[in-house]
């Protein structure tokens, strides 16, 4: 058969109708990130039962609230930089390895100390995967998809924590809050046997780390079998962007990219401080308002259940204005979380508002990976994606202290819900800064060059 000079992996992508192995990719990244969320969220649920069970105050489970959340920002941070280096796939392997051994162990936790220890440890794993799991599969998207079928993917995390709270409802009550913390350490345990037999590693990070061009050829052969035509590979990179040399970090960093960072970090850390902010408090301010555990918790798990509408968020950001289209559900999400506060009064009002501010709130915060990946090179995209999630992290742990602190001044109801909205304001004017900046990197599509491959 005779063979091409050159194959352009991303045309390649484009050109071939998304097959079966995409899909495999897709499922097994969704697992991750829907296990990701159940883990993250399933200490908010329980909880109330912790303060009941161990009679401890709303202020002292703070530590326990955001100690997951230090471990994730720890791990992203640190992830990122060692899967631009030696790989997704095995980062992936040992990140969701760590959080279900560590989760799984949490659920035999004695104490407020050793219980915050062990969701460090799982918060480093799931910290790792999330980045991961996201730069893997947009690296495998045709251009003209990839927004909408990360965003798809990236809904398994609301996914998972609204699952975690619907899960919680029914489980608590019959098998105590230990079962939950069980079921979230089990259940990534056989997703790494998964893992390990079918996830490929990416096949752009192959080409740029000069892979054989018989593993390339392996992997897209999968996709379509006109790759055994091919004698070199290479790939498609911003021309004007990407440096051709240096780390992750010297990338994200770098005069072209850095303010459209920080733009990514302002915005993803504020949008983490509503989401945890509610996440992990609202079931405790339910009930303070009068609601039973049981209705408090189901109402709660609705908030993250909106998260679904980053497909709809992804379809408009391969059309549009990504920056844009984002940061109007920021805007929106500020007036949303405001109305919650204002809901008290009647419980199928609180439902719909709770509901509805999830589905705004977490459809932009799920539409950032996509819009991170987009954004920087190859050699920098798992650093860049995974210090986005990683420095927003903190932003989770601020989240979690602001309602504990609020609480302890004792704002009323509404008022604590006036605060939580405001960082939706910020984090929306964070992208329009980050628009302005980069005007180039907005919804039109990049002039690209070859960058080497083999």
């Amino acid at each position: 058969m005779s063979q091409t000079q050159n194959v352009n992996v991303q045309t390649f992508l484009n050109e071939h109708p998304f097959s079966g192995f995409q899909w495999l990719v897709f499922g097994l990244c969704f697992c991750i990130v829907l296990l990701d969320g159940f883990d993250t969220a399933a200490i908010g649920y329980i909880a109330p039962s912790l303060i009941q069970e161990w009679g401890v105050t709303k202020p002292a489970l703070a530590p326990v609230l955001s100690a997951a959340l230090f471990g994730l920002a720890a791990g992203a941070i640190s992830a990122g930089p060692l899967a631009d280096r030696f790989g997704r796939k095995r980062l992936l392997v040992v990140s969701v390895l760590i959080f279900g051994v560590a989760c799984l162990a949490s659920s035999f936790a004695g104490g407020l100390t050793e219980l915050s220890v062990l969701r460090f440890v799982t918060g480093l794993g799931l910290g790792a995967a999330m980045p991961n799991a996201v730069t893997l599969m947009s690296e495998y998207c045709p251009d003209a998809r990839r927004a909408t079928l990360t965003n798809a993917m990236f809904c398994g995390f609301p996914l998972g924590a609204s699952l975690g709270g619907f899960l919680a409802a029914w489980m608590i009550p019959q098998w105590g809050w230990r079962s939950v913390l069980g079921l979230g350490g089990l259940a990534p345990l056989v997703l790494v046997l998964l893992l390990l037999l079918f996830l490929p590693e990416s096949v752009r990070y192959m080409v740029a780390k000069g892979f054989s061009v018989e593993h390339i050829r392996g992997v897209l052969r999968r996709i379509s079998s006109t790759a055994d035509r091919a004698a070199t590979f290479v790939m498609t990179e911003r021309a004007h962007h990407a440096p051709t040399e240096g780390s992750g970090i010297g990338v994200v960093l770098s005069r072209s990219y850095v303010v459209g960072s920080v733009a990514l970090w302002v915005a993803y850390f504020m949008g983490l401080v509503i989401f945890y902010a509610l996440i992990n408090w609202m079931p405790v301010l339910f009930k303070d308002g009068g609601l039973d555990p049981k209705t408090a918790t189901l109402i709660s798990a609705l908030f993250p259940l909106g998260g679904v509408g980053a497909i709809l968020f992804g379809w408009l950001m391969d059309r549009f204005n990504a920056n844009r289209v984002i940061a109007v559900g920021y805007f929106l999400t500020a007036a949303a979380i405001y109305a919650i506060g204002h809901a008290a009064g009647s419980i199928g009002l609180l439902v719909a508002v709770v509901f509805g501010a999830g589905a705004i709130m977490n459809t932009a915060q799920s539409s950032m990976p996509a819009l991170a990946a987009a954004f920087y090179p190859t050699r920098g995209r798992a650093t860049g994606v995974a210090w986005m999630l990683g420095i927003g992290r903190f932003g989770g742990i601020a989240g979690s202290f602001l309602v504990a602190e609020l609480s302890a001044r004792h704002l009323d109801f509404g008022s604590i819900f006036a605060v939580v909205a405001v960082p939706g304001l910020i984090a929306g004017a964070a992208l329009l800064v980050k628009e302005f900046v980069h005007p180039e990197a907005n919804g039109a599509k990049p002039r690209l060059a070859d960058a080497p491959g083999h």
